[in-house]
């Protein structure tokens, strides 16, 4: 069984400081693929437009127990985390759709998040977040914003992406 990499996440209110996080990300040498992206689908949809149903694409059938994994993913739809949220792995849970990208969908969908049996807030703190601080990054998904999150390659990239999220406006910035 492999250890669960630390990853620094923090909650952003609007598109713009989540994009500038997401684009900094990538200039310091993440790809697309390591950082995490979460947000609603009405954020999604609010932010970046509807997808057409044609331009969406199965992913399969993937559960965890107490989510429920489905659906779509989207194509790209021009900014890059739009474009990062539009192929993220659709998780409907009850009561709030969302969109799921990066190495977390993964985890989500294969059970690498433990038993997740208390929907969005379970599988947060299945991911080591704690009780109290996944109880804020959902209520911000709720309200409309989005979380960004990636594994730092090194201790001291780790301090720089958490001072880079806390300059763009990052709340709730956490490194565990």
């Amino acid at each position: 069984m492999s250890q669960r990499k630390k990853m620094v996440t923090a909650v952003f209110r609007n598109q713009l400081d989540a994009e500038r996080a997401f684009d900094a990300l990538r200039a310091m040498g993440y790809f697309d693929n390591e950082v995490n992206v979460l947000m609603s689908d009405r954020t999604r949809m609010t932010w970046y437009g509807d997808t057409r149903d044609e331009d969406r694409h199965e992913v399969g059938n993937m559960a965890v127990e107490g989510i429920s994994v489905g659906g779509a993913v989207g194509t790209a739809v021009g900014a890059a985390l739009g474009a990062v949220a539009a192929i993220g792995t659709s998780i409907a849970l009850p009561g709030i759709g969302l969109i799921v990208a990066g190495p977390i969908a993964a985890a989500l969908a294969g059970g690498g998040a433990g038993a997740v049996t208390g929907g969005l807030l379970g599988g947060l703190i299945g991911l080591g977040i704690s009780e109290e601080n996944a109880q804020a990054y959902q209520e911000v998904l709720r309200q409309g914003g989005a979380i960004v999150g990636v594994a730092p390659h090194t201790g001291d990239e780790a301090t720089k992406i958490q001072k880079l999220f806390y300059d763009l406006n990052g709340e709730n910035v956490l490194y565990s």
